[in-house]
């Protein structure tokens, strides 16, 4: 199931940007890559190169435990048994999954992507994986529309549910604008509130083949941008704290793992599949 420039499992060398607009303005850039791999992949991938593991240690790899319940299993059987509880047939198309891999065995992701196709390549649907520092995960299942799969722009609507950013209030709205990948990668999410945008955070990457040699470059580029990406947050809310920010409370984590959105109104329903 992979294959071609918008099927292969590859690199997206880019950019992660975070503009906050009020009540304190602050803005952050970072250099980074992140891998697209197909799920189908998995075992061919971690047979034929050097430099990426699936399940196991390598100087790249990706770890199932790392994503969905956390518990390890494979991780296709789970979005699917997801996007059936939401009413979806995709007929068994591919899942791709943009997020950081794991750099010298570590990784935090604030956010995965998953792209959810039909076998002829139209996507079906898209999930939201996020994690905050404090160790919570939660998913936003979003549907896209027939007319939408070959769209070069999608864009989704959800409530917040979990506590994020300590400087954030719970009350606020994700707005999705993602180019899904093919030469070129974007997700970009505006945060609202009653008063308008909070927060406008994007990734945008350019792709590269998943080789030994790509991923040794990336490496060399980045050695630690794993570890830096958890520093960077910590920084990141120090300088913040510097500013006047306030802390908002944190409240308890959903109890469920995923949330299926109605995209007419951004409206979710819980799905509980296991603790977050």
């Amino acid at each position: 199931m992979s294959g071609g420039v918008d099927g292969a499992s590859a690199l997206y060398r880019g950019a992660v940007m975070h503009r906050r607009l009020r009540p304190r303005r602050h803005r952050l850039d970072y250099r980074v890559f992140s891998a697209l791999l197909d799920l189908d992949d998995l075992p061919d991938m971690s047979r034929r190169l050097r430099w990426f593991a699936h399940n196991r240690f390598a100087p790249v790899s990706f770890h199932d435990r790392d994503h969905g319940p956390g518990d390890g299993a494979p991780l296709r059987p789970w979005v699917e048994a997801e996007l059936a509880r939401a009413g979806l047939d995709l007929g068994g198309g591919p899942i791709r999954v943009l997020c950081y891999p794991r750099l010298w065995g570590y990784v935090f992701n604030p956010l995965t992507v998953y792209f959810c196709h039909h076998p002829d390549g139209r996507l079906g649907a898209v999930l939201h994986e996020v994690n905050n520092t404090f160790g919570d995960r939660h998913c936003y299942l979003i549907p896209v529309a027939d007319a939408d799969g070959h769209a070069p722009v999608v864009r989704q609507t959800c409530d917040k549910r979990m506590y994020v950013s300590p400087f954030m209030e719970m009350e606020t709205t994700y707005h999705f604008r993602i180019r899904p990948p093919a030469e070129t990668v974007s997700v970009v999410i505006r945060q609202t509130d009653a008063e308008g945008t909070i927060l406008v955070a994007s990734f945008t990457g350019d792709r590269a083949p998943l080789t030994d040699r790509a991923l040794a470059a990336a490496v060399a580029r980045h050695p630690l941008m794993t570890v830096k990406v958890m520093a960077g947050i910590h920084w990141e809310a120090l300088k913040l704290f510097a500013k006047g920010m306030r802390l908002r409370p944190r409240g308890t984590a959903p109890a469920d793992l995923v949330t299926v959105v109605r995209p007419a109104d951004g409206v979710g329903t819980p799905r509980v599949t296991a603790p977050s």
